[in-house]
C-alpha cells in the first residue's frame, strides 16, 4: 500500500504512524471508527452539508464534477477522496485548498494520539482525521468519497442528519476479498452482492441517487434502499454541453453529479452553474491528456488510473478505431486482460513496467507481445515516433508516479 511520503518532516514523523497501522484482516464494522471519532468529539455529527460517493467506477469523477458545480454556484468545499496520486495531502480539501503541510501534521498527531489503543485501519484514521478538520472549518458543503463498499466503509458513519444526497456511480468486480466474503443474509449472485454493499450508504429520507444499472444490481440497490427509508433517483446522463473530463462515460458520472444536486434542497445549485462545473472539473489521472514536461517531451500522451474490466471498456470507447502505443503497470491479482481484451487490435506496442512500491504483474501476464521495463521512462524511450498516441494505464499508484515523473502535481 502507498502510504505516502512528505518532505515536510512533520507530515513524515505522521506518515510513518499510519504506515505503521495494521491492515485490518477479516475485520468488518463501523465500531473502530466510531469509538475513535467519539474521542474527537463525534466531529462528523457537526459537518456541513454532506454529498456521500460510492461506486466501483466513477465515483471519484462524480465527486470532481460536485465540488466544480457547488464552487460555480459561490459555496466552499470540503472534500475528501482516495487513494491519493502524488501527496498524502490531497486527501483532504478544505474550503476548496489541499490541506498544508503544518496543520496536516497537527491534525494526523492529534488523531493517531487519540486512537492509539484502538487499532485503526490507515483508512478510518484517515476519515477521522478529514472529518475533524472539515468540521472545525467553515463551508458550505462536503464531498465524500466512499473507500471502499459501502455499508463497511469507515465514511458510512454520516447520518441522516449531515447527508444532503447519496449518490452511487458504476457497479463492477473490485475487492472481492471484502465485498464477496461469506455472511448470511445476504445476496449470493455477486453483484447483487456488490450492490448490496454500495447501498449500504442508504439513510433514511435521504435521497438516494443512482446511474442506471443492470435489472439484477439496481433490484439490489432498490431493495436496500426500501428497508433504509430512502427515496431512490435514477440519473441521466448529462445534457450535451461541453465537458471537461473527456470520454462517454464522463456524461454518465456527470448526470448522477446533476441528479444528486437536484434530488436534495439543502445546497441549491442552478443549471448555469452545473453547466459550469461540467465545463470546469478537473480530476488527475482519469484519461487525463499529460501536459509536455520533463517525462512526456511533446508526444500525444493519456494516463488513466483504471484496471478493472469497466474501465477498460471505457478506455476502448475513448480510443475507438485508433491505434496506440499501451504502456501499463498492474498490482498483483488484478487481471491484464480488463485492459488488454478491450483494446485488442488496436495495440502498435505493449509495455510492462513494475508498479512503484507494489508487488506487480510481470509482462508474461498481458500476452506474447509484451516487453517488459525497468521503468515508465525507459518504456516511452523505446517507443517510436511515429505519431501515435500513448496510454499509461493499469493503475492508480503508477499513475501517481507518472504524474510526479512529469511534474504535474494535483493542486
Amino acid at each position: 500500500m502507498d502510504f505516502g511520503s512528505s518532505a515536510h518532516p512533520g507530515v513524515q514523523a505522521q506518515l510513518d504512524r499510519l504506515a505503521a497501522l495494521s491492515v485490518p484482516q477479516g475485520r468488518l464494522g463501523l465500531e473502530t471508527i466510531r469509538a475513535l471519532l467519539a474521542r474527537l468529539g463525534d466531529p462528523h455529527k457537526r459537518l456541513p452539508p454532506v454529498f456521500h460517493v460510492a461506486g466501483t467506477n466513477g465515483k471519484g469523477s462524480t465527486c470532481a464534477f460536485l465540488r466544480a458545480m457547488l464552487e460555480a454556484q459561490g459555496y466552499t468545499v470540503h472534500v475528501t477522496t482516495s487513494p491519493h496520486l502524488v501527496r498524502y495531502n490531497e486527501r483532504i480539501r478544505l474550503a476548496g485548498r489541499l490541506i498544508a503541510d503544518a496543520p496536516l501534521a497537527a491534525l494526523l498527531e492529534e488523531t493517531l494520539d487519540a486512537g492509539a489503543d484502538l487499532g485503526p485501519s490507515f483508512f478510518e484514521a484517515t476519515i477521522a482525521a478529514a472529518f475533524l478538520a472539515f468540521s472545525r472549518t467553515p463551508a458550505d458543503a462536503c464531498v465524500v468519497e466512499v473507500g471502499m463498499g459501502g455499508r463497511f466503509d469507515a465514511t458510512n458513519v454520516l447520518g441522516a442528519e449531515v447527508l444532503a444526497a447519496c449518490g452511487i456511480a458504476a457497479l463492477g468486480r473490485d475487492h472481492e476479498r471484502f465485498l464477496l466474503a461469506p455472511e448470511d443474509g445476504v445476496p449470493a449472485e455477486p453483484m447483487a452482492r456488490i450492490a448490496f454493499e454500495k447501498a449500504g450508504i442508504a439513510k433514511p429520507g435521504v435521497p438516494l441517487v443512482t446511474i442506471d444499472q443492470p435489472a439484477l444490481e439496481m433490484a439490489s440497490l432498490r431493495a436496500v434502499a426500501e428497508r433504509a427509508g430512502a427515496p431512490v433517483t435514477v440519473a441521466a446522463p448529462a445534457p450535451d454541453l461541453p465537458i471537461a473530463l473527456p470520454g462517454p462515460h464522463q456524461r454518465i458520472n456527470a448526470g448522477l453529479a446533476i441528479a444528486m444536486l437536484r434530488a436534495q434542497s439543502r445546497v441549491p445549485v442552478s443549471g448555469e452553474a452545473m453547466a459550469a462545473g461540467m465545463r470546469d472539473a478537473r480530476w488527475p489521472a482519469r484519461l487525463q491528456r499529460l501536459s509536455s514536461g520533463p517525462l512526456t517531451g511533446t508526444r500525444t500522451v493519456w494516463l488513466d488510473g483504471g484496471h478493472n474490466p469497466s474501465a477498460g471498456q471505457a478506455l476502448a470507447a475513448h480510443f475507438a478505431g485508433e491505434r496506440l502505443h499501451l504502456v501499463t503497470g498492474m498490482i498483483e491479482g488484478k487481471d491484464p486482460a480488463a485492459l488488454t481484451a478491450p483494446l485488442a487490435g488496436r495495440l502498435a506496442t505493449l509495455s510492462a513496467v513494475p508498479v512503484p512500491t507494489h508487488d506487480w504483474q510481470p509482462a508474461e501476464a498481458f500476452g506474447p507481445g509484451a516487453v517488459q521495463f525497468a521503468d515508465i521512462p525507459a518504456a516511452l524511450a523505446a517507443l517510436p515516433d511515429d505519431g501515435l498516441p500513448i496510454l499509461i494505464a493499469g493503475s492508480l499508484y503508477l499513475a501517481g508516479e507518472v504524474l510526479r515523473l512529469n511534474e504535474e502535481l494535483p493542486d
